[in-house]
């Protein structure tokens, strides 16, 4: 049979042979591990009686598998009817080229109704032998046997993922948990939802890459013998407002709102955590990225935790996006307050803006057993006390500092305004009543104090950066709109 290859590397056409229950009915979508490079016929990976009874469509994986134990490589191919009467590509290499053909083919498809029909993701054997499982675990003929646990035995690591993910039964067994997760017939009773692995806001499935971090799994008691267990991406919490410092309803403060069991989850101990997953990564990419969700997470709360890690999670950005080690980034030595970008003077002013914590004095002494510890929590008391008021100081003077120059501009552009009206009604007078040999003078005059209320006006548009704080505004703005200087 001869294909049409959409690149050059794609694989040959599967033919059924390669695997031994290459036509499988329609009523067993049970699935089962591939290995690399195998193919198949019909179900659960390829559709079949589509678009007529009879027409199967085929399946082959490729060398590539993702985190999940899920072949990143899966390609689709026509039933051989279709590859004759149409004059098409045969395989499709993804999801999206798969979407184009069925449009432009068939532009009347169900997509989700078509897609629903067989099984995208294929699991990997090599990833589920690697991590322990083994391909004897399931049936070729996809005919499992459940054994029925009884209420007080139903933990969650005892039931099989859904969605055919390996990772997700082995990751529940690692962790443990004390108490199962409570019986749920709302999002669990969906067709391809797993709640152990697959976000309760957007469906996908979560990554366990560096701890898990990108995920947040609500541990929240349902009742005395069950928690809820359902799991959500933090990025999408934190999009939906369910996640960090929220107003209103939920009234959240580096907290998790789940929208299943509607409890909220404490998330400075998981800020915690990826603070200390980024100090075991060799990653800048990695550090940066987790950083920053750090950072989204503790924004604009209040509580003195949170401030402490979101000073820590400022400081360690600010060090790894100017270059340095991320061995060094790290380090409590040389922090200082001032604003995050650098040290700004003020060259209007005597005198430079206060600092918010003063340079870390590191003792060589040891801290012994009998130290008088609460000697030590009185002078770190004023220590953080002393830092929150230069903080403060620091904020008010740049407050200032932005009011006398937005204000003073303000009042230049309103002043440019008046004079314009001014010379308008001038020229208004002069044209009304007779010839004047000064008319072109002054529409020149007036042109010009047009463009130049324009400049002004994006000068503002410029120095209202400001409102994001000095620390993140341009040097040059400072510079030339606020007479202030950075010293790198």
């Amino acid at each position: 049979m001869e294909i049409i290859k959409s690149q050059s590397t794609a694989p040959d056409v599967p033919d059924g042979n390669n695997h031994p229950e290459a036509a499988v009915t329609k009523k067993d979508l049970s699935l089962w591990p591939v290995a690399c490079g195998e193919s198949g016929m019909g179900l659960p990976y390829a559709p079949i009686d589509w678009p007529e009874p009879g027409d199967i469509w085929g399946w082959k994986v490729g060398t590539r598998e993702n985190i999940s134990g899920i072949w990143q490589d899966r390609y689709l191919y026509l039933p051989s009817r279709l590859q004759k009467s149409l004059r098409v590509k045969s395989s499709f290499p993804s999801k999206p080229a798969v979407e184009r053909f069925l449009q432009q083919e068939f532009p009347d498809t169900d997509m989700d109704a078509f897609f629903s029909s067989f099984n995208w993701r294929i699991p990997s054997r090599e990833y589920a032998c690697a991590e322990g499982g083994s391909a004897t675990q399931t049936a070729r003929n996809g005919k499992k046997k459940k054994t029925e646990h009884s209420r007080s035995e139903s933990k969650v690591e005892a039931v099989d993922c859904k969605v055919g993910n390996w990772m997700c039964r082995l990751q529940l067994q690692a962790k443990n948990y004390s108490m199962p997760a409570m019986d749920c017939d709302i999002c669990c009773g969906e067709v391809g939802f797993c709640r152990d692995c697959c976000c309760i806001l957007c469906c996908k499935t979560v990554d366990w890459a560096y701890g898990g971090y990108s995920f947040i799994r609500c541990e929240a008691k349902v009742n005395e013998s069950y928690i809820c267990a359902h799991v959500a991406h933090m990025d999408c919490a934190l999009r939906s407002y369910m996640a960090g410092t929220v107003g209103g309803s939920n009234g959240l403060d580096v907290e998790y709102y789940c929208r299943r069991c509607d409890k909220k989850t404490d998330l400075i101990i998981h800020v915690k955590k990826l603070l200390q997953t980024c100090e075991s990564l060799n990653s800048q990419d990695d550090v940066e990225k987790i950083l920053k969700m750090g950072l989204c997470i503790l924004c604009g709360s209040q509580r003195e935790r949170s401030t402490s890690l979101l000073h820590n999670i400022e400081l360690a950005l600010t060090k790894l996006i100017s270059g340095a080690c991320l061995g060094d980034i790290w380090n409590s030595e040389d922090r200082k307050a001032g604003i995050s970008a650098g040290k700004i003077t003020h060259s209007r002013r005597n005198g430079a803006l206060p600092q918010v914590f003063d340079n870390v004095q590191q003792t060589q002494q040891p801290v012994y057993i009998t130290s008088d510890n609460r000697l030590e929590s009185s002078e770190i008391k004023e220590k953080i006390e002393r830092a929150l008021q230069d903080l403060t100081d620091s904020q008010e003077y740049e407050y200032k500092i932005a009011k006398e120059s937005l204000c003073d501009q303000k009042d230049f552009i309103l002043d440019l305004y008046h004079q314009l009206d001014t010379e308008r009604s001038e020229l208004a007078k002069r044209t009304s009543s007779s010839a004047d040999c000064n008319i072109d003078a002054l529409v020149t005059n007036i042109l010009k104090k047009v463009n130049q209320i324009k400049r002004e006006v994006l000068k503002l548009k410029d120095m209202e950066e400001v409102a994001k704080g000095f620390g993140r505004v341009p040097k040059e703005i400072l510079k030339e709109h606020f007479d202030l200087q950075i010293e790198e």
